[in-house]
């Protein structure tokens, strides 16, 4: 992934991420360390998918470990080959499976989520929908010898009406196909009409706000509305539609499945795992076209066989052999894909990353002594139970946090501030006022 100059603002926004502990919407690139073979694999299926196949992905890894990084990285990397993507969290209150308005929660919060390359700020749904509909327009016009303005007119709706139904009725996935169609039409009309309350009911329709056919139908004359049982046909005709329309498919990343792990109830996780299982087949058979689904999860939620995936047996044997990985073998060809973790020295490139990082963000000269990262790293080596503590998120917090004290304590040096903060004994390391050299305080 190039690497763009980095400005103040996105520098002060990565660094404000992961001082949270959360992955930075943007900039990922500038932080991306280690995941050379996860990068290309990405390349290539996002390549794979602009001829209109599908597939689906889990990143596996404990928490912390970089999961969120690599939907981060998915997102990244498809906005730049002009895929549509949504990155969202799965939660109690959104779910595969549910007949009270949680599957449907999930698949609005999908629809919300939606970027595009010229608009990464979410909620680009309606951006796309008005951008075709100028293209379609300008199409018509040009083989009708008619002008976009006279094509507003109702003389010559039907022409517009029968461009965005051939669209539609196309979908391979056909269950909402026309419902789409209709929409579009009423959004158009909106626009033809001056009417921006038709627009907003159309867009409201495909968002899935509109929750009652007898709502539906009178604000848009449509006499379907998405709901649980059906908001996967609905992403699979969002999928197609951007297909058809000029983008190179639809990218879904689905973080925190964790969230289905810890379902108290295993009638209800079965339910979510047979909507998964439905993807899997789906994505892997292409029957959803222009559809690349990712989950990050964690061990538990896939491996273990008594509530996680492993626990349906239909996952279990598609999975296969990949349930047996070995923590020596490197595989991102595979399905399921372990997160393996950073070596030192790419802790080292990371940890030298951010603090050029943290420099542009708040405009400072901080140095931070290849040693003194070095003694950073055995101090995290050192602490009880390394083994857990050294995952990315960890490493990046304190050593950020340590930079923040170097930058408003600066008569204090990097070394000492991680003597104290290691319990080490340590001389204290000051600047003398006058002449600035640096002296030691017992």
């Amino acid at each position: 992934m190039a690497e763009a100059k980095l400005r103040k603002k996105d520098a002060q926004t990565i660094i404000a991420s992961l001082e949270a502990g959360v992955v930075p919407v943007k900039g990922v690139q500038h932080v991306l360390v280690g995941r050379s073979n996860e990068v290309k694999e990405i390349i290539d299926t996002l390549q794979n998918l602009e001829d209109g196949n599908s597939d689906l992905r889990f990143w596996v890894g404990d928490f912390g470990s970089g999961k969120s990084f690599v939907l981060r990285t998915i997102e990244s990397l498809a906005l730049q080959k002009n895929f549509v993507v949504s990155t969202i969290d799965l939660t109690p209150t959104r779910r595969f499976y549910d007949s009270s308005g949680k599957a449907l929660a999930l698949y609005n919060e999908v629809v919300n989520k939606i970027v595009i390359k010229n608009n990464r700020d979410g909620n680009a749904i309606e951006t796309i929908v008005q951008q075709w509909i100028q293209v379609l327009l300008e199409q018509l016009a040009a083989e009708n010898g008619l002008t976009v303005p006279a094509l507003m007119e109702k003389a010559h709706w039907k022409l517009v009406e029968n461009a965005i139904l051939k669209t539609t009725n196309s979908f391979y996935s056909s269950g909402l196909s026309y419902e789409f169609g209709q929409a579009l039409m009423k959004y158009f009309e909106g626009i033809a009409d001056d009417n921006m309350s038709l627009q907003i009911e159309a867009i409201r329709w495909i968002r899935g706000d509109i929750t009652t056919k007898t709502e539906a139908s009178k604000e848009l004359g449509i006499k379907n509305v998405i709901n649980d049982a059906n908001y996967l046909i609905a992403l699979k005709n969002l999928a197609e539609l951007f297909l058809k329309i000029g983008y190179k498919g639809f990218v879904i990343n689905f973080d925190e499945s964790v969230n289905l792990y810890k379902l108290p109830r295993s009638l209800t996780r079965e339910k979510n795992y047979e909507m998964i299982l439905n993807l899997y087949n789906e994505t892997k058979t292409n029957e959803a076209k222009g559809l690349f689904i990712n989950f990050g999860a964690t061990k538990h939620t896939v491996y273990d066989e008594r509530r996680g995936l492993a626990s349906y047996g239909a996952l279990k044997t598609r999975f296969g052999n990949e349930l047996m990985k070995n923590k020596d073998y490197v595989n991102v060809n595979s399905t399921v894909i372990d997160l393996k973790p950073l070596t030192p020295e790419e802790i080292f490139i990371l940890l030298t990353k951010l603090l050029e990082i943290y420099n542009t963000a708040y405009q400072t000269t901080l140095v931070v002594k290849d040693s003194e990262i070095q003694q950073y790293m055995e101090d995290q080596l050192n602490r009880p139970g390394a083994a857990a503590f050294l995952t990315p998120r960890s490493v990046i917090k304190d050593y950020i946090e340590i930079l923040s004290l170097q930058r408003q304590n600066p008569d204090y040096s990097f070394s000492h501030i991680l003597a104290d903060r290691f319990g080490r004994k340590s001389a204290i390391v000051a600047k003398d006022a006058d002449d600035h050299d640096e002296i030691e305080v017992y």
